[in-house]
C-alpha cells in the first residue's frame, strides 16, 4: 500500500453507514493518477451481474470535490482484462456541486456472470480540473490544414483534400423472377 499523501489536493469525504470499516479511496503506487473505489454492498448480499448485464454499485461515499475540479469515475483495468467488467458510462463525471452517493455503473461484457462483492475494488476516481468555457456564436471559423476532417481522417498518407467525382446519372436494371431478360428502367439515382 502506497503511503499516505500530504501534499495534493485534499477531497472532504462522508463515509455512509453502510460503508462502515470499509478504506477510503486510495493511490495503489506513489505515481498513480487513479484512486481505488470500493464496493459498498453488503457483507450477505453480494450483486451478481449477469454476461451483458449492467448494475449500478454504491461505494457508500460522498464527495466535497474542490471548485474547478471534477470526478472522473474509470474502469479497473484488471475487471476489464480478466472479467470483461468495465463502467457503462465511462468515464463517468462527479461534478464539484454534487453531494450524493458516488455510485459506479458497472456492466458486464463478459461471458459468464460477475459478483461483486464488499470491499471489491471495481473502479478509479481520478479527480482533474478542468475550463468552464462560453459558447460566442460567430458567422466562420479559423481555417486549419486538417479542416472537417472526422472520424479516421488524421494520420492519412495523403494531405491533399478530397474531391468527389461529379454525379453520374446510371441506369437501373431490372430482373424479372423467371427470366434472364434484363430490362432498363428509368429510375431517379440514390443521392
Amino acid at each position: 500500500m502506497a503511503k499516505a499523501r500530504t501534499s495534493g489536493t485534499r477531497v472532504r469525504v462522508v463515509q455512509l453507514p453502510h460503508a462502515a470499516g470499509l478504506p477510503l479511496p486510495a493511490h495503489q503506487t506513489e505515481h498513480s493518477a487513479g484512486l481505488d473505489l470500493i464496493a459498498a454492498v453488503e457483507e450477505d448480499a453480494p450483486i451478481f451481474i449477469p454476461a451483458g448485464g449492467h448494475a449500478l454499485i454504491p461505494t457508500g461515499l460522498q464527495l466535497e470535490l474542490p471548485p474547478g475540479t471534477e470526478g472522473q469515475v474509470r474502469p479497473r483495468s484488471g475487471l476489464a482484462m480478466k472479467h470483461g467488467v468495465t463502467v457503462l458510462n465511462s468515464p463517468g463525471t462527479i461534478d464539484a456541486d454534487y453531494r450524493g452517493e458516488v455510485k459506479v455503473l458497472l456492466i458486464n461484457l463478459g461471458k459468464v456472470p460477475f459478483t461483486i462483492v464488499r470491499g471489491e475494488r471495481i473502479a478509479q476516481l481520478v479527480v482533474a480540473t478542468y475550463t468552464r468555457v462560453h459558447m460566442v456564436l460567430v458567422s466562420h471559423l479559423k481555417a486549419t490544414t486538417r479542416g472537417a476532417g472526422g472520424f479516421g481522417s488524421t494520420g492519412l498518407q495523403s494531405k491533399e483534400p478530397a474531391v468527389r467525382a461529379p454525379h453520374k446519372k446510371r441506369k437501373r436494371v431490372q430482373v424479372r423472377a423467371g427470366s434472364a431478360q434484363r430490362r432498363p428502367r428509368k429510375t431517379r439515382p440514390i443521392r
